[in-house]
């Protein structure tokens, strides 16, 4: 990819120019987000609130249902493009992404299985329970991909072994589906369609302490990341560990993609786009920058789709999914277009 080069203060200028974009646009999402729906907030309505003085209704509406919902919304769509940044370095592929290769149809697969089980035998299922069913689901859709990429030379084709995979996890999802039971298909369904609605204070705080740890985490790696893009010869010659270094960004992604799947369902195409947005809007594709660019992007790109899901067709919602891949396909296909190009 070549990108435009600045140098010394200028970069610096750009960058901060870049994220101070960010940041108001989250600021602005974050207000609309929690303002708009079936019950119309006003911002005096919202400040009323804040200070003892707001209506009953308000009160639960803002604080039991938008403001966790909008939490969600903006730590669950870091994680999601976080994840795919990662899964883009690790493959030097720029159209690989949890969606695409399949892994978090098989953290979809997982948390089915879990949820029929549990649902079946009447138990209640912990956020602990979900992550860890969508985790392994990730991991065993990773080792999948992982063990057919030696084999294949070209990235592309890797993509489409990703996309099959997803395909075999959701027709075995559809299957178990189809023999559950009518009350568990309904909580199924609801879940697999993908959304951020149900999201509860409790669903915030562990939403929070997994995606904090993991981004924390995974910007540390961002020297060894820097060099790993470089050629591995390069990064072996810096110190890099690069067995060790590989099993870290498999990791890091697949949690950051289960637990985005565990509380939300299947989100489509955020782990793609997005990555790929900022590394035009930043004009880099350095780590230390990318990495909060990724997360900060994904978060407002998936409020911003929340906020559609919810008002274009009030009272009526629309999956995530279904607003997050009209505005998220049309970058891959820009994506493997370029790519196209370059090749000839």
């Amino acid at each position: 990819m070549n990108l435009p080069i600045c140098t010394g203060s200028n970069r610096k200028i750009k960058y901060t120019a870049c994220f101070v974009i960010l940041i108001l646009l989250l600021v602005i999402f974050f207000t609309i987000s929690v303002c708009a729906g079936s019950v119309s907030i006003s911002v005096a309505d919202i400040w009323g609130q804040l200070t003892g003085e707001g209506d009953e209704l308000y009160t639960t509406i803002l604080f039991q249902i938008r403001i966790p919902r909008t939490l969600a919304a903006i730590l669950l769509g870091g994680a999601l493009a976080l994840s795919g940044y990662l899964l883009q370095t690790f493959f030097h592929n720029p159209i690989a992404g949890p969606f695409v290769l399949g892994i978090s149809s098989g953290a979809k697969l997982f948390v089915a299985v879990v949820m029929i089980i549990f649902l079946k035998w009447s138990r209640t299922l912990s956020s602990v329970d979900l992550i860890v069913a969508a985790f392994l689901g990730s991991m065993l859709s990773m080792f999948c991909v992982l063990l057919m990429s030696p084999k294949v030379s070209d990235m592309s084709f890797l993509v489409l072994i990703g996309v099959m995979i997803g395909y075999i996890c959701s027709a075995v999802t559809d299957f178990l589906v189809t023999f559950a039971e009518d009350s568990d298909i309904v909580n199924l369904h609801n879940w697999s369609m993908g959304s951020f609605s149900g999201i509860t204070w409790e669903n915030v705080k562990t939403i929070l302490l997994v995606v904090a740890v993991t981004g924390i985490m995974t910007f540390f790696l961002s020297k060894p990341m820097e060099a790993y893009q470089l050629g591995e010869t390069y990064a072996k010659n810096m110190g890099v560990n690069i067995r060790l270094f590989r099993v870290l960004l498999v990791l890091l992604s697949s949690i950051l993609s289960a637990v985005v799947t565990a509380f939300a369902g299947p989100v489509s195409f955020v782990g793609i786009a997005v990555p790929q947005i900022m590394k035009r809007f930043f004009q880099t594709a350095k780590p230390i920058v990318m990495i909060p660019a990724c997360f900060l992007g994904g978060a407002v790109f998936c409020m911003f789709c929340d906020v559609l899901a919810r008002t274009v067709f009030a009272p009526t919602e629309m999956s995530i999914s279904t607003v997050t891949a009209i505005f998220g396909a049309p970058v891959m296909i820009a994506v493997m277009l370029r790519q196209r190009q370059k090749r000839y």
